[in-house]
């Protein structure tokens, strides 16, 4: 929108010459301009709304080059690479989206952080729990979230070489796993093609549909550009948080798990990587397989259970009674639809996922959970954490 202001300026005034000069015509003329105008500018601001605005130079550099200095802008705690980037952005994934600073959404840029020190986490975590001790309870850094290669090698997982609860062998080891691309989460993950890193979320930024999405085909209609996940981003002054009942994402979940196999459940194709059921828990076992299949938590969705289920309804009676339960929004359901709009009610369809319990960055306690799992007492009056579906169990005697 570079244009409506000097160019209507400009074209008013010319009317308005032809205007004095007489001529009813000329009037209607120029009244049809002003509306057509306006109308095209409200379009081209709806259009837009979703998608990355802003200079060009706040994000990108033609050469890295400009005055005898290079114009790498962002850079992540410990990177100090200033050559050319892919896509010619100016800093790496995390050189954006993890500052390290006080701010949780970066000022000038907007960009939600996932590696800082507010006090204030964003939906997904914060990576601040596995480079700082002081701020996690677990003493082990492996196990309080994603060890991405992104933090630095000295954050490298050094318990496990790859995916706890692997389908098959190994694809993604303790010194791959990243934030995007094949060894990642976010964006393309087609292996063999696209490669990690940024050029497999190209073009993502500038097409993003943000809030409601349930057509998740790309990366960029996907729910936050991991692929063919549907759900509902939120939008307004929580945009990036799970805040309150009332302002959080809602996440897709189905009523049955997915049966993991390879051909048909997390390859679309022969080299794109996708959950076919476009659950958030289904995107979680395209790594974790075993945890999050019918096979793996014991062959039906019936109880007992060898493993903690995902994808399947909460039951609607006794300690899960949905009249029993306020919408907790540190441990979300999942929906069996996409809502347009965050609700503050838990149904009787509504499903557990993965993001039930755990985050997807990093928290403070281990296995990624949201909550100490060593302070969950049954009969010990407790609240929160396996108590939010399990409401009985904290009874005391």
């Amino acid at each position: 929108m570079y244009c409506p202001l000097g160019v209507f300026a400009s074209r008013l005034n010319f009317k308005n010459r032809l205007f004095l000069m007489g001529g009813k015509r000329l009037y209607l003329n120029i009244s049809i301009y002003i509306l057509s105008l306006f109308l095209s500018m409200a379009l081209s601001v709806t259009a837009i709304e979703a998608k990355i605005t802003g200079p060009c130079v706040n994000c990108h550099t033609m050469h890295n080059s400009q005055n005898g200095t290079h114009m790498i802008s962002y850079l992540a705690p410990g990177e100090t690479d200033t050559s050319p980037k892919q896509l010619l952005v100016r800093g790496t994934c995390l050189g954006c989206h993890g500052r390290n600073t006080g701010d949780n959404v970066d000022p000038v840029t907007g960009t939600p952080q996932v590696l800082h020190t507010n006090a204030t986490d964003l939906a997904g975590g914060n990576f601040a729990y596995i480079t700082t001790p002081a701020k996690r309870v677990t003493a082990d850094q492996n196990s309080a979230g994603h060890n991405v290669i992104d933090l630095g090698a000295a954050y490298n997982e050094t318990v496990l070489t790859d995916a706890p609860g692997r389908y098959h062998g190994s694809t993604v080891s303790n010194t791959q796993l990243t934030c995007s691309g094949n060894n990642g989460c976010h964006g393309w993950r087609a292996f063999g093609s696209s490669g990690s890193g940024l050029k497999s979320l190209k073009g993502a930024h500038h097409k993003n549909v943000d809030g409601k999405c349930d057509t998740a085909t790309e990366n960029y209609n996907s729910y936050r550009f991991l692929r063919a996940v549907k759900g509902l981003e939120i939008t307004g002054t929580y945009k990036w948080q799970n805040y309150n009942a009332n302002n959080h994402n809602e996440y897709f979940g189905a009523t049955t798990p997915m049966n993991i196999v390879c051909a048909s459940s997390c390859h679309y194709t022969a080299t794109d990587i996708r959950p076919a059921n476009q659950t958030i828990s289904g995107f979680c076992a395209t790594c974790h397989g075993n945890f999050h299949s019918i096979a793996g938590i014991g062959g039906d969705t019936l109880s007992p259970f060898t493993r903690h289920p995902t994808d399947i309804v909460i039951k609607d009676s006794g300690e899960y009674a949905v009249a029993n339960r306020a919408y907790n929004h540190l441990s979300p359901v999942g929906r069996t639809i996409v809502y347009d709009a965050p609700s503050s009610g838990v149904t009787v369809s509504d499903v557990v996922t993965c993001l039930s319990c755990h985050a997807a960055h990093a928290t403070p306690y281990a296995d990624i959970l949201k909550w100490d799992y060593t302070t969950m007492v049954a009969g010990g009056g407790g609240s929160g954490g396996c108590f939010t579906c399990h409401t009985t169990k904290d009874d005391t005697p």
